[in-house]
């Protein structure tokens, strides 16, 4: 049996067959002694050049020490941490008074907090002692305590900043604080998390909290009905997803009447956590929301061009940039793709196959299956590459998906077009206050201050981090690289340490699965697929337990901590289920773990002691008899949920509450507080059981995490570097790079110079090197990448700032008419009216020159093409002479009443504006013409003032003379007025979106020209809203006349 241990430090030495006498060696724990496997061949001598004496090593760490003092001093996190203890002093000052009071008096201070702001005080005034009165709750319903940097990072997230806290730190309890205490207000708290299941997590766990203090708290998800949405939102604290909240917001926006929306209208947004804010708002900050509509029948399309895409070949027919997942076909390809199709212009705007075809060649190229998706049930289902999950409501837009569906022989899903479509970037700043929680922003920091003007604070952790981040190993071949995980995988599985693997596709997992069958090595995979996925929980929780081995996708937001030597809670849910769903349902599946179910194989049993074995027996004879004399039966979900809901039963009652429910319901047979009851003895069973293991997997170095490959940005691989060594523990983390990895390809990078590196370094390509200088230059290329996408997101946040202005005005108007009082639509419609009478006008007048130079017969034309069946007969003779002589006249007069106004020799408006309110709307409108700078000047402008006020009153007058004439009742016509407005505009919006998407694709091109492409969008997105907005007017008044003049033949078409 070989050691290899040293005073100083300690060396891992790679398995034998990997060694060579000049390799580098892997660093690992200090003072642990590390057997060699038996099973290998006997090891080789490693020479060292030198071995550093106890002094330099020790004069070493006091410099580093010296040095990292100096870098706390001077940098302003540190002092800004250092001002938020002075809060943190007053909690504490607090926490005496606050423990004395009785639960009726704590929950009371709710009411208390909510009096004073309203007497006056402000939310920093009370912060202090709320913030104790939240630790105090929490201590009682939780049994946990905030800690004094969990109290700092509350405070940081009230203040509308990032707290950064590393993974074990208890992001989710420091969210308690802020959440309270905004909710105060009555203006509501949303709580956002990257899924459904964290949402339910975090509500139910921490809602016990703000529901014990008096609040009211509230959870949307996924399949829920408006109904459930609404009283939800209407708590004060509501927690939710990213995507739910977006397409929460978007289709309130879609609504059609005020009863249809959801969320707390006029004001919406208030105040928002977001948890993994780092995930939320730059890595999905790429993808924007997008609600489609409108199917298009072009869906024949795409296999035949999947079929063409096949003929082509790369480098011959097209050429392709990674990087920007981008398609060129050369001439040809062109060539063959047009004999293929039998059509003589792939971009014939009459027989168009360019877009299928470059949609072929990228689904061809860029999406590969059990990458980006997998298929299940006939349907290509994304992966979220972020979280490894998958996303069976999303799809990818223009066109790609219905593409990658004609790949794989599916069914092709009709195309759709956007009817409406908001990016995080643009969601998330319209909350007044922003903050969110992550484990790693401070890489970010720069690009969160940019764009969202939200500082990064880095919160100290409560025990000092001993993990140990060994250097990155860097290897010429994919080949090597796996080669090598699985022999350190074997290592770390015969010593006991629990190892969690990342790899970047379902693909990797599955193939290094594969590598460690043969070695027969134990192990759970955690990727998209459902047998996997079902189970992620309960995986995840276990990865810190002795032998367990954990190969997945992504860790990035599973959000279960990874606790060494196991998950006590979820432990005793598995023994819970294991010894009760057979007593309470006969359809339990078998499951099937690829490497043989770990938890018989060499995971350690749980010690049920005799009174929680005697309960579990008690409550199986309970459950069938139930099953069998009551005639009660469960299918497995529905006896997993009872279980689930008797645990959380568990949680929320005390023992002799539970106790005495069983007493009183004997003759009743209480099976749920029965497995309650059960359940908490198991629970201090296992939760011996853990803590005794967890020691044990201490003692032994902790977990240790293996990266399969860098990832585009530094910050997700820290992510996955913070599952080992969470609060003090100890645990290491290696980090594998093969140069043939998805990363160096897609970016285009020069690694030449590193595979002749290797193979001078080691004469074998599937060896790995490692140091300082491999460790600098593969960051160096990481931080490219990241200054790549940040230039990707920066530019889709400036593209969509354009966007944004639009949008924010369209949807408030629409807000407004939806949830206005009745007389804001008839209003709405008079400026209508009014803005297409002005538009009639200076379209054929200038105020520079004389009236008798105006196009007055193509202004009374158009004016009568729009009104002419509601305009009495008397308008109906105006003609051009009558015109020009009235104008004469009116140039000619000294003063005017514009009370009743009408020009001379012609004929009045009806007498519609009758009562003091219609008289003040009148007189405003004049206000804004003579007030509108926007038109040109001259000196006949007041007469071209006049003649607006004029044809605008005439038509307003007359269309509200018809309506009287209708005999309807003003709530009928409003509610038309309202379906009229908001169909239009809806109608012109989506069309607005599809041609500002394509402005925003055809625009690139303009820099050819030595064009800005931004200040091109600009300058057309602006012109396109324009024209829009006056398209929308005239189409409604239209559409209003049209109905008026004839309802009962049109009255089935806006209601």
């Amino acid at each position: 049996m070989a050691t290899a241990t040293t005073s100083s430090s300690i060396f891992l030495l790679p398995p034998p067959q990997f060694r060579r006498s000049q390799s580098t060696t892997l660093r690992c724990l200090k003072n642990t002694s590390f057997p060699i496997l038996p099973t290998l061949s006997p090891p080789l001598l490693i020479r060292r050049r030198s071995t550093p004496s106890p002094i330099s090593s020790s004069l070493k760490e006091k410099i580093g020490g010296i040095k990292k003092t100096w870098s706390d001093l001077s940098s302003l996190n540190y002092w800004v941490v250092k001002d938020y203890y002075r809060l943190v002093n007053s909690v504490n000052a607090l926490e005496p008074r606050i423990q004395k009071l009785s639960d009726e008096q704590l929950s009371g201070k709710t009411v208390e907090f909510r009096r004073r702001l309203n007497q006056g005080e402000t939310l920093a005034d009370i912060q202090a002692e709320a913030f104790a009165v939240v630790r105090e709750a929490a201590k009682r319903k939780l049994g946990m305590r905030h800690f004094d940097v969990q109290i700092i990072g509350g405070a940081v997230l009230h203040d509308g900043s990032i707290a950064e806290m590393k993974t074990g730190e208890g992001k989710t309890l420091v969210s308690t604080l802020a959440a309270y205490l905004n909710a105060l207000t009555k203006e509501g708290v949303h709580v956002v998390t990257v899924n459904d299941y964290l949402a339910q997590r975090d509500a139910e766990w921490m809602g016990r909290v703000h529901r014990f203090l008096g609040l009211s708290v509230g959870l949307v998800q996924t399949g829920m009905t408006p109904e459930k949405r609404r009283s939800n939102y209407q708590c004060d604290i509501t927690y939710t997803n990213n995507s739910e909240l977006g397409f929460d917001y978007l289709r309130d926006n879609l609504a059609g009447s005020s009863e249809q929306l959801v969320m707390r209208w006029p004001k919406p947004f208030h105040f928002a956590i977001v948890d993994e804010v780092d995930s939320v708002l730059i890595d999905e900050g790429r993808n924007p929301l997008l609600i489609s509509g409108e199917a298009s029948k072009d869906a024949a399309r795409y296999p035949v061009a999947a079929k063409v895409a096949e003929l082509l070949i790369r480098g011959l027919h097209y050429n392709v940039e990674l990087k920007d997942n981008a398609v060129e076909l050369t001439e040809d390809g062109i060539t063959l793709a047009e004999m293929a199709l039998e059509t003589n212009d792939l971009w014939d705007e009459s027989d168009p196959w360019a877009r299928f075809v470059l949609n072929a060649l990228k689904a061809k190229e860029f999406y590969r299956r059990d990458v980006q998706y997998i298929v299940r049930n006939g349907k290509a289902l994304i992966i979220n590459e972020l979280t490894g999950r998958v996303e069976e409501k999303r799809r990818w837009s223009e066109g790609i998906h219905q593409a990658v569906e004609a790949k794989e022989g599916l069914k092709i899903q009709a195309d759709s077009v956007v009817v409406a479509q908001i990016t995080y970037q643009s969601l998330f700043k319209l909350y007044p206050k922003l903050s969110g929680m992550t484990g790693t922003a401070k890489t970010e920091e720069k690009e969160f201050l940019k764009m969202f003007q939200v500082p990064v604070i880095e919160v100290p952790t409560n025990m000092q981090n001993i993990r140990d981040d060994l250097p990155i190993q860097a290897f010429a071949t994919a080949r090597g690289k796996w080669t090598y995980a699985r022999a350190e995988i074997e290592y770390m599985f015969r010593l006991g340490r629990p190892v969690l693997v990342g790899t970047t596709s379902v693909e990797n997992s599955e193939y290094l699965s594969t590598l460690l069958m043969e070695r027969k090595i134990p192990h759970n995979v955690l990727n998209a697929r459902p047998k996997y996925a079902a189970r992620e929980a309960e995986t995840v929780a276990q990865a810190g337990r002795k032998y367990a081995i954990t190969i997945s996708t992504n860790m990035a937001g599973r959000g279960t901590d990874i606790i060494l030597g196991g998950n006590p809670k979820m432990l005793a849910k598995e023994v819970m289920e294991e010894n009760l769903l057979s007593s309470l349902t006969q359809m339990v599946p078998e499951t099937e773990i690829d490497g043989g179910p770990t938890s018989e194989k060499v995971l350690s049993k749980v010690q049920v002691g005799p009174s929680s074995l005697g309960l579990l027996a008690k409550t199986a004879l309970m459950a069938k008899y139930v099953s069998r004399n009551e005639g009660k039966r469960w299918t497995y979900e529905e006896a997993r949920g009872m279980i689930s809901e008797s645990i959380e039963m568990s949680q929320s009652m005390e023992s002799t509450e539970l106790q005495k429910l069983v007493d009183e319901e004997s003759e009743m047979y209480p099976l749920g507080p029965s497995i309650a009851l059960a359940y908490l003895s198991v629970l201090k069973d296992c939760e011996v059981h853990c803590f005794n293991e967890g020691l044990e997997v201490k003692a032994i170095g902790g977990l240790h995490v293996i990266g399969t490959s860098l990832h585009e940005s530094r910050r997700i691989d820290n992510q996955l570097r913070g599952r080992a060594g969470r609060q003090g523990d100890p645990g290491s983390t290696r980090f594998m790079v093969s140069l043939q990895d998805e990363m160096f390809q897609k970016f285009n990078f020069d690694t030449e110079w590193a595979v002749k590196l290797i193979s001078r370094i080691t004469n074998d390509e599937d060896l790995p090197i490692e140091g300082h200088a491999i460790v600098k230059q593969l960051l160096s290329l990481q931080i490219n990448a990241e200054k790549y996408f940040f230039g990707i997101r920066k530019s889709l946040v400036e593209f969509d700032e354009v966007l944004e202005v639009q949008r924010k005005h369209v949807y408030d108007l629409r807000q407004l008419i939806l949830t206005g009082d009745p007389e804001s639509c008839s209003q709405h419609i008079f400026q209508y009216m009014q803005a297409v009478a002005d538009e009639i006008i200076f379209k054929n007048v200038d105020p520079a020159k004389h009236p008798s130079s105006w196009n007055l017969g193509k202004l009374l034309n158009e004016f009568n093409a729009i009104s002419a069946k509601i305009l009495n007969d008397s308008f109906a003779g105006v003609t051009e002479e009558n015109m020009m002589q009235s104008l004469a006249q009116l140039h000619d007069l000294s003063t005017v009443d514009i009370d009743g106004f009408h020009l001379p020799n012609l004929p009045k408006p009806p007498n519609s504006f009758r009562g003091i309110r219609m008289k003040n709307a009148s007189l405003k409108r004049w206000l804004i013409i003579c007030s509108d700078d926007s038109t040109k000047d001259g000196k006949f402008k007041p007469t071209v003032n006049l003649l607006c006020k004029y044809l605008g009153d005439f038509l307003i007058a007359s269309y509200l003379d018809v309506i009287q004439e209708s005999g309807y009742d003003s709530a009928y016509v409003r509610e038309v007025e309202r379906a009229v407005l908001v169909k239009t505009l809806d109608c012109f919006w989506r069309d607005h979106l599809v041609n500002m998407n394509r402005l925003n694709s055809a625009v690139n091109v303009r820099s050819f020209g030595h064009r800005n492409p931004l200040e091109e969008y600009k300058i057309d997105g602006c012109r396109f809203f324009i024209s829009m907005l006056s398209a929308t007017r005239r189409v409604t008044v239209e559409s209003l006349l049209r109905y008026w003049s004839s309802p009962m033949e049109s009255q089935e078409l806006y209601v």
